[in-house]
Protein backbone atom coordinates (compact mmCIF):
# COMPACT_ATOMS: atom_id res chain seq x y z
CA UNK A 1 0.00 0.00 0.00
CA UNK A 2 1.47 3.33 -0.96
CA UNK A 3 -0.05 6.65 0.88
CA UNK A 4 0.91 10.02 0.19
CA UNK A 5 -0.39 13.33 -0.03
CA UNK A 6 -0.24 17.18 -0.80
CA UNK A 7 -0.96 20.41 0.47
CA UNK A 8 -3.84 23.14 0.01
CA UNK A 9 -2.21 26.50 -0.45
CA UNK A 10 -3.39 30.24 0.28
CA UNK A 11 -2.56 32.75 -2.85
CA UNK A 12 -0.60 36.03 -1.37
CA UNK A 13 -0.63 37.87 -4.84
CA UNK A 14 -0.76 37.40 -8.95
CA UNK A 15 -3.28 35.01 -9.00
CA UNK A 16 -4.91 34.73 -12.48
CA UNK A 17 -1.37 35.51 -13.87
CA UNK A 18 -0.65 31.90 -14.28
CA UNK A 19 -3.52 31.21 -16.49
CA UNK A 20 -2.14 30.51 -20.48
CA UNK A 21 -4.61 33.18 -21.86
CA UNK A 22 -2.50 35.98 -19.79
CA UNK A 23 1.12 34.49 -18.76
CA UNK A 24 1.09 33.00 -23.03
CA UNK A 25 1.37 37.40 -23.97
CA UNK A 26 2.47 38.78 -20.64
CA UNK A 27 4.41 36.38 -18.37
CA UNK A 28 3.16 35.62 -14.62
CA UNK A 29 3.78 35.88 -11.47
CA UNK A 30 2.49 34.41 -8.16
CA UNK A 31 3.54 34.19 -4.68
CA UNK A 32 1.82 31.80 -2.30
CA UNK A 33 2.39 29.69 0.62
CA UNK A 34 1.16 26.20 1.35
CA UNK A 35 -0.64 25.03 4.97
CA UNK A 36 -1.01 21.90 6.72
CA UNK A 37 -4.54 21.25 4.91
CA UNK A 38 -3.79 18.25 2.80
CA UNK A 39 -5.42 15.56 -0.17
CA UNK A 40 -4.55 12.43 0.82
CA UNK A 41 -4.39 9.11 -1.70
CA UNK A 42 -4.16 5.66 -0.90
CA UNK A 43 -3.06 3.34 -3.66
CA UNK A 44 -3.04 -0.52 -3.13
CA UNK A 45 -2.37 -3.45 -5.47
CA UNK A 46 -5.39 -6.13 -5.51
CA UNK A 47 -4.38 -9.86 -4.78
CA UNK A 48 -6.88 -11.66 -7.15
CA UNK A 49 -9.04 -8.85 -8.78
CA UNK A 50 -8.18 -7.29 -11.98
CA UNK A 51 -10.60 -4.16 -11.82
CA UNK A 52 -10.04 -0.79 -11.44
CA UNK A 53 -11.63 0.77 -8.01
CA UNK A 54 -11.41 4.06 -7.04
CA UNK A 55 -13.29 6.09 -3.79
CA UNK A 56 -13.83 9.70 -3.24
CA UNK A 57 -17.29 11.12 -2.84
CA UNK A 58 -18.45 8.22 -5.20
CA UNK A 59 -17.18 4.90 -5.79
CA UNK A 60 -16.47 3.42 -9.52
CA UNK A 61 -15.63 0.11 -9.91
CA UNK A 62 -14.69 -0.37 -13.67
CA UNK A 63 -12.26 -2.70 -15.87
CA UNK A 64 -11.02 0.38 -18.34
CA UNK A 65 -9.60 2.95 -17.14
CA UNK A 66 -11.25 4.80 -19.61
CA UNK A 67 -14.58 3.64 -18.33
CA UNK A 68 -14.47 5.90 -15.07
CA UNK A 69 -16.03 8.77 -14.76
CA UNK A 70 -13.95 10.99 -13.06
CA UNK A 71 -11.42 12.98 -15.14
CA UNK A 72 -8.41 13.64 -13.09
CA UNK A 73 -8.57 9.99 -11.49
CA UNK A 74 -9.33 8.42 -15.44
CA UNK A 75 -6.53 10.25 -17.19
CA UNK A 76 -4.16 10.44 -14.49
CA UNK A 77 -4.34 6.81 -14.92
CA UNK A 78 -4.32 6.65 -18.47
CA UNK A 79 -1.25 9.23 -18.75
CA UNK A 80 0.78 6.44 -16.24
CA UNK A 81 -0.19 3.96 -17.84
CA UNK A 82 -1.72 2.35 -15.25
CA UNK A 83 -3.01 -1.30 -15.10
CA UNK A 84 -5.95 -2.84 -13.85
CA UNK A 85 -5.92 -4.79 -10.51
CA UNK A 86 -5.67 -1.47 -8.36
CA UNK A 87 -7.75 0.49 -6.37
CA UNK A 88 -7.21 4.23 -5.21
CA UNK A 89 -8.56 6.27 -2.61
CA UNK A 90 -8.91 9.39 -2.23
CA UNK A 91 -9.71 11.97 1.26
CA UNK A 92 -8.96 15.34 2.01
CA UNK A 93 -8.98 17.85 4.96
CA UNK A 94 -11.27 19.92 3.57
CA UNK A 95 -14.34 19.74 0.89
CA UNK A 96 -13.57 20.81 -2.36
CA UNK A 97 -14.73 24.43 -4.19
CA UNK A 98 -12.73 26.29 -1.15
CA UNK A 99 -10.83 28.15 -3.14
CA UNK A 100 -7.36 26.71 -1.82
CA UNK A 101 -6.10 24.27 -4.90
CA UNK A 102 -7.88 21.04 -4.42
CA UNK A 103 -8.01 19.56 -7.48
CA UNK A 104 -4.23 20.81 -8.18
CA UNK A 105 -3.72 19.14 -5.03
CA UNK A 106 -5.79 15.85 -5.55
CA UNK A 107 -3.67 15.41 -8.92
CA UNK A 108 -0.21 15.84 -7.58
CA UNK A 109 -0.83 13.74 -4.83
CA UNK A 110 -2.54 11.12 -7.22
CA UNK A 111 0.37 11.48 -9.25
CA UNK A 112 3.03 11.12 -6.90
CA UNK A 113 1.03 7.58 -5.58
CA UNK A 114 0.89 6.29 -9.31
CA UNK A 115 4.95 6.99 -10.27
CA UNK A 116 6.06 5.45 -7.08
CA UNK A 117 4.21 2.22 -7.73
CA UNK A 118 6.14 1.93 -10.88
CA UNK A 119 9.33 3.00 -9.06
CA UNK A 120 9.62 6.22 -11.11
CA UNK A 121 11.28 8.86 -9.52
CA UNK A 122 10.47 12.19 -10.64
CA UNK A 123 11.54 15.85 -9.45
CA UNK A 124 8.85 18.27 -7.64
CA UNK A 125 8.75 20.27 -11.33
CA UNK A 126 8.29 17.63 -13.75
CA UNK A 127 5.60 16.34 -11.02
CA UNK A 128 3.66 19.78 -10.95
CA UNK A 129 4.13 20.27 -14.83
CA UNK A 130 2.66 16.60 -15.27
CA UNK A 131 -0.41 17.73 -13.14
CA UNK A 132 -0.66 20.82 -14.99
CA UNK A 133 -0.89 18.06 -17.92
CA UNK A 134 -3.51 15.78 -16.93
CA UNK A 135 -5.55 18.40 -15.62
CA UNK A 136 -5.44 21.44 -17.77
CA UNK A 137 -5.15 19.61 -21.06
CA UNK A 138 -5.83 15.97 -20.70
CA UNK A 139 -9.19 16.58 -18.76
CA UNK A 140 -9.33 20.13 -20.52
CA UNK A 141 -10.64 21.66 -17.15
CA UNK A 142 -9.59 25.46 -16.55
CA UNK A 143 -6.28 25.55 -14.35
CA UNK A 144 -3.77 27.73 -13.39
CA UNK A 145 0.14 26.46 -12.90
CA UNK A 146 0.03 28.10 -9.22
CA UNK A 147 -2.03 25.07 -7.56
CA UNK A 148 0.43 22.15 -9.12
CA UNK A 149 4.05 23.66 -8.01
CA UNK A 150 2.34 24.40 -4.35
CA UNK A 151 1.30 21.34 -3.99
CA UNK A 152 4.61 19.72 -5.09
CA UNK A 153 6.93 22.50 -3.70
CA UNK A 154 4.88 23.42 -0.60
CA UNK A 155 6.77 26.20 1.48
CA UNK A 156 6.80 30.04 1.11
CA UNK A 157 6.84 29.96 -3.09
CA UNK A 158 7.28 31.81 -5.70
CA UNK A 159 6.34 31.56 -9.47
CA UNK A 160 8.07 33.30 -12.30
CA UNK A 161 5.95 32.01 -15.39
CA UNK A 162 7.66 32.89 -19.04
CA UNK A 163 5.65 33.39 -22.26
CA UNK A 164 6.11 30.03 -23.30
CA UNK A 165 4.52 28.15 -20.24
CA UNK A 166 7.99 27.58 -18.39
CA UNK A 167 7.92 27.87 -14.63
CA UNK A 168 10.88 29.00 -12.42
CA UNK A 169 9.65 28.28 -9.51
CA UNK A 170 11.39 28.91 -5.78
CA UNK A 171 11.14 28.54 -2.32
CA UNK A 172 12.20 30.83 0.25
CA UNK A 173 11.97 31.19 4.31
CA UNK A 174 11.31 34.09 5.98
CA UNK A 175 12.68 34.38 9.62
CA UNK A 176 10.98 32.32 12.45
CA UNK A 177 9.20 35.18 14.14
CA UNK A 178 7.86 36.31 10.91
CA UNK A 179 6.75 33.76 9.88
CA UNK A 180 4.43 33.14 12.66
CA UNK A 181 3.80 36.78 13.24
CA UNK A 182 2.37 36.09 9.38
CA UNK A 183 0.43 32.92 10.26
CA UNK A 184 -1.11 34.51 13.17
CA UNK A 185 -1.80 37.50 11.65
CA UNK A 186 -4.05 35.38 8.15
CA UNK A 187 -7.06 34.51 9.63
CA UNK A 188 -9.31 32.48 7.80
CA UNK A 189 -13.18 31.96 7.77
CA UNK A 190 -15.32 29.46 5.61
CA UNK A 191 -18.12 31.08 4.62
CA UNK A 192 -20.37 27.89 3.92
CA UNK A 193 -20.43 28.63 0.01
CA UNK A 194 -19.06 26.21 -2.56
CA UNK A 195 -18.94 27.51 -5.84
CA UNK A 196 -17.09 25.96 -9.53
CA UNK A 197 -14.20 28.25 -10.12
CA UNK A 198 -14.18 26.36 -13.57
CA UNK A 199 -16.58 29.07 -14.77
CA UNK A 200 -14.99 32.33 -12.88
CA UNK A 201 -11.92 30.45 -14.48
CA UNK A 202 -13.01 30.12 -17.78
CA UNK A 203 -14.40 33.77 -17.93
CA UNK A 204 -11.32 34.64 -17.72
CA UNK A 205 -9.83 33.03 -20.02
CA UNK A 206 -12.54 34.28 -22.55
CA UNK A 207 -12.24 37.42 -21.42
CA UNK A 208 -8.41 38.18 -21.83
CA UNK A 209 -8.34 36.40 -25.28
CA UNK A 210 -11.13 38.64 -26.59
CA UNK A 211 -8.20 41.68 -24.98
CA UNK A 212 -11.00 42.94 -22.45
CA UNK A 213 -9.25 45.81 -21.47
CA UNK A 214 -10.51 45.83 -18.10
CA UNK A 215 -10.00 42.15 -17.16
CA UNK A 216 -5.98 42.62 -18.66
CA UNK A 217 -5.37 45.44 -16.40
CA UNK A 218 -6.95 44.27 -13.51
CA UNK A 219 -3.92 41.34 -13.73
CA UNK A 220 -0.84 43.60 -15.05
CA UNK A 221 -1.85 45.63 -11.50
CA UNK A 222 -2.52 42.10 -9.45
CA UNK A 223 1.08 40.75 -10.90
CA UNK A 224 2.83 44.22 -10.01
CA UNK A 225 1.13 43.90 -6.59
CA UNK A 226 2.34 40.20 -6.38
CA UNK A 227 5.85 41.55 -6.85
CA UNK A 228 5.51 43.91 -4.03
CA UNK A 229 4.01 42.05 -1.66
CA UNK A 230 6.60 39.33 -2.00
CA UNK A 231 9.40 42.32 -1.31
CA UNK A 232 7.11 43.80 1.42
CA UNK A 233 7.55 40.54 3.62
CA UNK A 234 10.86 39.97 2.64
CA UNK A 235 11.60 43.28 4.52
CA UNK A 236 8.99 42.35 7.54
CA UNK A 237 6.52 45.41 6.71
CA UNK A 238 3.81 42.84 7.92
CA UNK A 239 0.93 45.68 8.12
CA UNK A 240 2.28 46.76 4.76
CA UNK A 241 0.90 43.68 3.58
CA UNK A 242 -2.49 43.96 5.11
CA UNK A 243 -3.10 47.41 2.89
CA UNK A 244 -1.59 45.84 -0.46
CA UNK A 245 -3.80 42.64 0.34
CA UNK A 246 -7.04 45.31 0.16
CA UNK A 247 -5.41 46.62 -3.09
CA UNK A 248 -4.88 43.48 -4.02
CA UNK A 249 -8.80 42.33 -3.74
CA UNK A 250 -10.40 45.52 -5.23
CA UNK A 251 -8.21 45.19 -8.35
CA UNK A 252 -9.33 41.64 -8.97
CA UNK A 253 -12.89 41.97 -8.31
CA UNK A 254 -12.75 44.20 -11.48
CA UNK A 255 -12.21 41.40 -13.45
CA UNK A 256 -15.96 39.59 -12.97
CA UNK A 257 -18.84 40.76 -11.36
CA UNK A 258 -19.38 37.13 -9.94
CA UNK A 259 -15.76 37.56 -7.98
CA UNK A 260 -18.00 38.45 -5.45
CA UNK A 261 -21.68 39.08 -4.04
CA UNK A 262 -23.18 40.78 -2.20
CA UNK A 263 -22.93 39.18 1.40
CA UNK A 264 -18.95 38.38 0.82
CA UNK A 265 -19.07 42.31 0.40
CA UNK A 266 -21.24 42.44 3.45
CA UNK A 267 -18.38 40.36 5.13
CA UNK A 268 -15.95 42.24 3.98
CA UNK A 269 -16.75 45.46 5.26
CA UNK A 270 -17.62 44.05 8.91
CA UNK A 271 -13.96 42.60 8.66
CA UNK A 272 -12.51 45.81 8.17
CA UNK A 273 -14.37 47.70 10.36
CA UNK A 274 -13.56 44.91 12.98
CA UNK A 275 -10.15 46.19 12.67
CA UNK A 276 -8.77 44.15 9.86
CA UNK A 277 -6.56 45.98 6.99
CA UNK A 278 -7.22 43.94 4.35
CA UNK A 279 -8.29 40.16 3.03
CA UNK A 280 -9.83 38.52 0.11
CA UNK A 281 -11.75 35.58 -0.95
CA UNK A 282 -8.75 32.36 -1.89
CA UNK A 283 -8.88 31.25 -5.31
CA UNK A 284 -10.83 32.41 -8.20
CA UNK A 285 -13.51 33.70 -5.98
CA UNK A 286 -17.24 33.29 -5.26
CA UNK A 287 -17.07 31.53 -2.09
CA UNK A 288 -15.19 29.29 -0.18
CA UNK A 289 -12.68 30.97 2.54
CA UNK A 290 -12.52 34.31 3.44
CA UNK A 291 -8.86 35.93 4.78
CA UNK A 292 -7.89 38.61 6.61
CA UNK A 293 -4.93 40.37 7.83
CA UNK A 294 -5.44 41.33 11.27
CA UNK A 295 -2.94 43.11 13.42
CA UNK A 296 -2.62 41.45 17.27
CA UNK A 297 -5.01 44.07 19.29
CA UNK A 298 -7.78 43.56 16.58
CA UNK A 299 -7.89 39.71 16.45
CA UNK A 300 -10.27 38.75 19.07
CA UNK A 301 -12.79 41.53 17.44
CA UNK A 302 -12.92 40.19 14.24
CA UNK A 303 -13.40 36.43 15.57
CA UNK A 304 -16.39 37.68 17.54
CA UNK A 305 -17.33 39.36 14.53
CA UNK A 306 -17.41 36.74 12.10
CA UNK A 307 -18.37 34.27 14.68
CA UNK A 308 -21.61 36.37 15.17
CA UNK A 309 -22.23 36.07 11.59
CA UNK A 310 -21.87 32.24 11.46
CA UNK A 311 -18.80 32.08 9.69
CA UNK A 312 -16.28 29.64 11.04
CA UNK A 313 -12.94 30.51 11.62
CA UNK A 314 -9.97 27.23 10.27
CA UNK A 315 -6.47 27.18 12.04
CA UNK A 316 -3.92 26.10 10.32
CA UNK A 317 0.17 25.82 10.39
CA UNK A 318 2.38 26.25 7.26
CA UNK A 319 3.57 23.60 5.37
CA UNK A 320 7.22 23.23 4.41
CA UNK A 321 7.33 19.31 2.95
CA UNK A 322 5.12 19.10 -0.32
CA UNK A 323 4.60 16.07 -2.22
CA UNK A 324 5.32 13.59 -0.32
CA UNK A 325 4.99 9.62 0.09
CA UNK A 326 3.71 9.28 3.79
CA UNK A 327 4.01 5.14 3.51
CA UNK A 328 5.58 2.41 1.20
CA UNK A 329 4.56 -1.14 2.13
Amino acid sequence: MITTRAPLRIPLGGGGTDLPSYYGVHGGFVFSVAINKYVYIQFNRLQVENCIRVKYTNTEQVDNAEKIQHPLLRESLLHTETEGGIEISAMADLPGRTGMGSSGAFTVALLNALYENKFEQISRDVLAEQANYVEAVRAAQPAGKQDHYLAAYGGLTQLVVDTDGQVTASTFDLDHDTMEELRKSMLLFYTGIERDSSDLLSQQESDTLKGDKEVIDSLHEVKRLGFEIKETLKSGQLDRFGILLHQHWMTKKLRATNMSTGLIDKWYEMGRRAGALGGKILGAGGGGFLMFYCPAEHRLHLRNTMAAEGLREMSYQFDKDGAKVLMNT
